[in-house]
């Protein structure tokens, strides 16, 4: 199992480094200029204990007032000045540079995971806590700002440094590279493999829990008025304690476990620390090095030192930035599920006319088609309610007709082309859709309106807003049509907020309309209102009405009867209400039925 881990946490690494070097490769010459100057940087760092070494012999070998000794000790401590401003210099290049570069990977890495999310299909979206996804977004554009800090100004140098320090010392005394070299790569080896097989794990699992947690809230905070009705604030408090309380055992076990990898690495570099200067005084014993070089070699150590504890510190950091960015990965190799073929075209709806053609579909979770040999066509300008109990295809019908989902087998055409074979926003854009909840943005109500034409001109949205019949409730708020509606159109009563709809469906002016029973739900003056602005607004389009109240339907001029994803009726209403034993007549009856129950109570 650890083995399985490891390999799996390896993984994880790989897919997160390649897409950061991915990103990276969009500003190759800023990310070679960063990668020159932290080693021009480092490099000066590597070379000051040699010059310290070279003034500490300067002044142990005689008197300063000798000329003889002290060019020499001038000459170094110039050296090491230099060195020093050189990489302060240099490293502040790096900072300048690398703000621009981090800044700009965030911004493409955040822009293309929004363009990735709105593209994803219904069914990811239905599955998929809006939370939780802006959680992984949010969490991973912050952790690339740490991994690139990581890997360019700190792992780099360091590593760097490392090398050249093993090889600096090993060409003075080759047992001293070989110490250092061998005590580096056991040291950088072993907290590698503890940070990924060890702490990585924990953290991904944290992660989830992280993202779990996000989600909640979200849930609960964009549902508040459903918990305020039931009184169930306590009730929720709890749920979200649970998660919490997942939360918090998952982040002390890494809190815990990055604690005792610290604490090995401690370890070893105190037992490296021995083995350097255990061997530096067996060389001054022997008479193999200075005054000079021991300083040297203690100077060089020290620097040494700092840098591999950083470096245990730029691993755990390393491994932290990949586990917060494992989801935002993933995210962006999940597939869009519906996709445009190459070189799709947009489509041009002109006349609206309807067409499945032999149209086979099957949810992917279901176990036989929904759809089988399906075929039906509506004429330009056609009229068509869609009847019939809960889960019969109603809704599947329009689904398909604006590709939120495809197809296995057979064609739906419009106006002679295949809805296939066209751009998908190109199709959706030219399809007017009136939900039964319809859903507002936390926007004033003339960008709502304006939503399905961004263009329109404000005579243009206050005339849709008329034959809506919203304008006037519009033009009594203290703000008007600049009134923010809320979080999903929180501000305004559901009549009202049909009516913005309508409105927007207006604005669109597209030849194809879709109408969910806008009605279902709303108190009589409002439903007469709304039905008076939907019949002006199917005057000349191809209109589908997925039919809830059957009284709103009768004066269509087509009623499909669906039944188990198959049409099993097709008229008008005076047609079917006359067939015997009918599923339309039934379901007509039972709701007069309940109607005239209603009137009497």
């Amino acid at each position: 199992m650890s083995r399985f881990k490891t390999l799996f946490r390896a993984d994880a690494f790989a897919k997160v480094l390649g897409f950061t070097f991915r990103h990276w490769a969009r500003q190759p010459w800023r990310a070679t200029l960063i990668g020159l100057l932290v080693l021009a940087a480092t490099l000066a760092d590597a070379l000051s204990p040699i010059f310290a070494g070279r003034l500490v012999d300067a002044v142990a070998s005689g008197s300063g007032s000798d000329d003889a000794f002290w060019a020499p000790a001038i000459t170094a401590f110039l050296t090491m000045v230099a060195l020093y401003v050189s990489a302060v210099v240099l490293r502040q290049f790096v900072f300048f540079n690398l703000i621009t570069f981090t800044l700009q990977i965030m911004n493409d890495v955040i822009s293309t995971a929004f363009q990735r999310v709105q593209r994803f299909s219904t069914d990811w979206h239905a599955n998929s806590f809006a939370g939780s996804t802006v959680r992984k977004i949010t969490r991973g554009s912050s952790a690339l700002d740490l991994l690139n800090d990581t890997l360019l100004i700190a792992l780099l140098p360091s590593l760097v440094m490392l090398v050249g320090a093993t090889v600096i010392l090993g060409l003075a005394w080759p047992v001293m590279g070989l110490v250092v070299g061998l005590g580096s790569l056991i040291y950088v080896g072993v907290t590698a493999w503890l940070s990924m097989a060890f702490v990585a794990p924990a953290g991904a699992l944290a992660n989830t829990w992280d993202t779990k947690m996000g989600g909640a809230l979200a849930d609960a905070v964009s549902c508040n008025a459903v918990v305020k009705a039931f009184g169930a604030e306590t009730r929720e408090e709890s749920i979200l304690e649970h998660v919490v309380g997942k939360w918090r055992k998952r982040t002390r076990r890494v809190w815990q476990r990055g604690t005792l990898n610290g604490g090995a690495q401690g370890l070893m570099m105190a037992l490296m620390q021995a083995a350097i200067l255990g061997t530096a005084l067996l060389l001054w014993r022997a008479g193999a090095a200075t005054p000079g070089d021991i300083t040297f070699v203690l100077t060089m150590f020290f620097v040494l030192q700092g840098h591999l504890r950083d470096v245990g510190q730029h691993i755990r950091n390393l491994q932290r930035s990949v586990n917060d960015m494992e989801e935002l990965v993933e995210l962006d190799r999940q597939p869009y599920g519906i996709q445009d073929k190459p070189g799709a075209k947009p489509i041009r709806i002109k006349e609206g006319a309807i067409a499945f053609d032999h149209v086979t579909f099957q949810y992917g979770s279901h176990e036989s088609p929904l759809y089988r040999d399906f075929s039906v066509r509506i004429a330009p300008g056609e009229r068509v309610g869609l009847v019939g109990h809960s889960g019969s295809g109603k809704t599947t019908f329009v689904k398909l007709i604006q590709r939120l989902y495809d197809i296995n087998d057979g064609a739906i055409i419009i106006d002679g082309q295949n809805i296939a074979d066209v751009q998908q926003s190109s199709l959706r854009a030219q399809i007017a859709i009136v939900q039964q909840e319809p859903i507002l943005f936390h926007r004033t109500l003339a960008e709502n309106i304006a939503y399905a034409r961004p263009g329109a001109s404000r005579a243009e949205i206050e005339e849709a807003a008329r034959q809506a019949n919203a304008h006037d409730f519009i033009a009594g708020l203290p703000k008007g049509y600049e009134t923010m509606v809320g979080e999903r159109g929180v501000k305004l009563s559901g009549g009202e907020r049909q009516r913005v709809a309508i409105a927007r469906a207006f604005l669109a002016d597209a030849r194809v309309l879709i109408l969910d029973e806008a009605t279902s739900s709303l108190d009589s003056e409002s439903e007469v209102q709304i039905q008076q602005a939907m019949e002006r607004l199917m005057v000349g389009r191809t209109t589908l009405v997925i039919a809830h109240r059957l009284s709103t339907v009768v004066a269509l001029d087509r009623l499909l009867v669906f039944d188990k994803g198959r049409i099993v009726e097709e008229g008008d209403h005076n047609a079917l209400i006359r067939l015997q034993g009918g599923i339309y007549r039934r379901l007509f009856e039972r709701q007069a039925l309940e109607l005239t129950k209603g009137l009497v109570a």
